[in-house]
């Protein structure tokens, strides 16, 4: 029994070890955790939509507002974009890690609305007729355009108005252009040659491969159903969110070094048990993260470094009716039972009003404040189980063990 429980204790402190050391040696944690704007840079943006004549803001037009956003936010790759409603008529916009946010602005609120409209201004053919779009290079002449795709009916519509064209006027006529416009902005004005029966046209006219491209995503992600204007931008730069990340570590260090110092040092033997399960409860947490590849804020990480304070809490509830047991002069082992039977609906109690808040900051919340509740909701139940049973089960192992009988060790 005593060789059993031991052997139980030691593979298990084990185990953390080991599992820390493959995490950290293989980099799990920075690969797939991914900072928020306030701890790698990035950009802040708050639009509001505009009532125009042709298109009145409603609830239902923002929601596809949204949706636009973020079908060209992610079109460039951007990791963990935050896109969310505020209130009835505004957006916020928070993308992380950004390097060139005078052109993500663009990107955002750029209305794209495209048009083919002939000589007499009738539009033919528009942007909800488009399949796709893509930046392409003419590898003969080294010209860069944008390749347009249309869907089934857009291709009927173009090849109809091409073939009119084409039979009523002559190639000098200007009556045989068709006008290429993006809000309302002509971009081209090229003659129709022959007629287009396949569904494909080109614009041209960019510079570089990266201009085209951005007109590609424009043109597939669609356009905006409402006029939006940008009221707020904040750009946080990467030095800043690293100074940021760099303080927020320090602090949490040195906190957590001190509370471990302190569990040690007042509870001794239980306390050096506790600081082992905080560090299985900092692996979970941490490990919990880079499954969900969460972004880390630093409204995340005050709710990690305050869910582990919750942690060692509910160790030090435990530890005293350990202690108050043991006083009254009963046996170590009966003195953890009871100490843990008594203390578990305190801990059980204080857990759950303070899942309940994190619970209400959620919903009522927006961005960071949802992130602290997140981050502060996972740290809780993880808490849950490292103080109330991985803690218990190597303290049990421990007194079976006989290893250390000396109750002054065990804070009597």
């Amino acid at each position: 029994m005593r060789t059993k429980s031991l052997i139980s204790l030691l593979l298990t402190i084990a185990l953390i070890a080991v599992s820390g050391y493959l995490l950290i040696h293989f980099k799990v944690f920075q690969k797939h955790i991914n900072l928020g704007l306030d701890l790698q840079g990035g950009l802040h943006v708050v639009m509001e939509a505009v009532d125009t004549p042709e298109a009145p803001v409603t609830d239902d037009s923002l929601d596809r507002v949204k949706a636009v956003i973020e079908r060209r936010v992610n079109e460039t790759g951007v990791k963990e974009p935050i896109i969310q409603r505020e209130g009835k008529r505004r957006l916020i916009v928070e993308l992380a890690g950004i390097k060139n946010p005078d052109a993500a602005i663009d990107l955002i609120g750029k209305t794209a609305v495209l048009q083919f409209k002939t000589s007499d201004g009738k539009v033919v053919v528009s942007g909800s007729d488009l399949k796709d779009a893509q930046a392409a290079k003419n590898p003969t002449t080294g010209e860069i355009y944008v390749a347009l795709e249309f869907n089934k009916e857009g291709t009927k519509k173009f090849a109809d108005v091409t073939s009119e064209l084409v039979q009523k006027y002559s190639e000098s006529d200007p009556r045989r252009r068709i006008g290429i416009y993006l809000d309302q902005q002509q971009l081209q004005n090229p003659v129709v040659r022959e007629p287009i029966p396949n569904g494909r046209a080109q614009i041209n006219g960019y510079n570089t491969l990266e201009e085209a491209a951005k007109m590609a995503v424009l043109l597939r992600s669609g356009a905006l159903p409402v006029k939006m204007e940008k009221v707020y931008t904040q750009t946080v730069g990467p030095t800043l969110g690293a100074d940021s990340l760099a303080k927020s570590t320090k602090a949490g260090i040195v906190g957590i070094i001190a509370i471990l110092i302190f569990m040690i040092a007042y509870y001794r033997i239980p306390g050096l048990i506790a600081n082992v399960a905080l560090a299985a409860y900092a692996l979970i947490v941490l490990g919990l993260f880079a499954a969900l590849q969460a972004t880390l804020t630093l409204p995340g990480i005050a709710g990690f470094l305050l869910s582990i304070g919750m942690a060692v809490d509910a160790n030090i509830i435990i530890f005293e009716r350990v202690k108050e047991e043991l006083r009254e002069g009963n046996s170590l082992r009966r003195s953890i039972e009871s100490g843990f039977s008594r203390a578990f609906w305190t801990v059980f109690d204080s857990n759950v009003t303070t899942l309940i808040a994190a619970a209400i900051l959620y919903y009522f919340g927006t961005g960071a404040i949802r992130g602290f509740a997140i981050t502060l909701s996972i740290g809780i139940l993880a808490s849950m189980f490292t103080a109330i049973t991985l803690t218990r089960f190597m303290l049990r192992n421990l007194a079976d063990s006989k290893l250390i009988t000396n109750k002054k060790l065990y804070g009597a």
